[in-house]
């Protein structure tokens, strides 16, 4: 299996029509159940010239590129810095995963700045991010039977119920089987049912089961955003302001 830490992003960065900020690993690998043929997900923020956002032109807010490495899909997708602050402050959750991926592959003084800033813009109603992105993939599963929506939405419910109590982003599905009491021991199994097969079918899973379980999870997160320590709003809008407007005029 291709060590995504081992990336060298050098080319790419090398390529791109503006500085890349930064670009982490998301998706199965940070999530902690990668298969030998899941593809690397490269997720991260570019930073476009003010002349680009001043024209008539509409500029590229986010970029895509796909690439092969030893036989292993690449897929990179980056946002400009902008677009990227207004996504972390519009509560999604998926955005501040990658920003605060341990898995980094690319950074930046930026980049650094921004991970300092993200704790001003969790709130308890990040809850509903989670909830929804884990309704999503529960209906993936429901239609394909797959084991890999089963674990995405077990995961979202459990990164949020450990956000409104811990008040921290956690996303590594083998840490937060530990750090979340109610987790269904079986999801340890399916972990690694998982990373044998990237698409494999949720074999030997009692479907009643996991739904009751989910059901349970739901609750359990609603409880826990009720009871949350995180504020109703963001306290970092004005300093990320700043910094958007910085990096513009220094570097754009």
């Amino acid at each position: 299996m291709l060590d995504a830490l081992s990336i060298d992003l050098t080319p790419v960065v090398a390529e791109q029509p503006d500085p890349l900020l930064f670009a982490t690993v998301s998706g199965a690998h940070l999530y902690g159940f990668p298969s030998r043929d899941s593809d690397i997900d490269l997720r991260g923020a570019h930073l476009l010239p003010a002349s680009a956002l001043l024209g008539l032109r509409e500029p590229q807010k986010t970029r895509t590129r796909m690439w092969d490495r030893d036989d292993v899909e690449m897929d990179l997708v980056t946002h400009d810095l902008r677009k990227f602050v207004r996504l972390m402050l519009n509560r999604n959750g998926y955005v501040l995963e990658q920003l605060l991926s341990p898995l980094v592959v690319h950074t930046t003084a930026a980049h650094e700045e921004l991970i300092a800033l993200a704790p001003g813009v969790l709130t308890s109603h990040h809850a509903h991010h989670y909830r929804g992105f884990a309704n999503t993939q529960w209906g993936l599963f429901g239609k394909t039977g797959e084991l890999k929506p089963l674990l995405y939405a077990f995961r979202a419910l459990l990164t949020g119920i450990h956000l409104m109590r811990a008040g921290e982003i956690q996303a590594h599905l083998p840490t937060l089987l530990g750090d979340v009491r109610e987790s269904p021991a079986y999801l340890a199994d399916l972990i690694e049912a998982k990373v044998a097969a990237e698409h494999g079918p949720a074999a030997g899973t009692d479907g009643s089961r996991a739904q009751r379980d989910f059901e349970a999870l739901h609750a359990v997160l609603e409880a826990a955003q009720a009871a949350s320590a995180l504020p109703t709003q963001v306290s970092a809008y004005d300093a990320l302001d700043d910094l958007v407007v910085r990096r513009r005029r220094l570097d754009g």
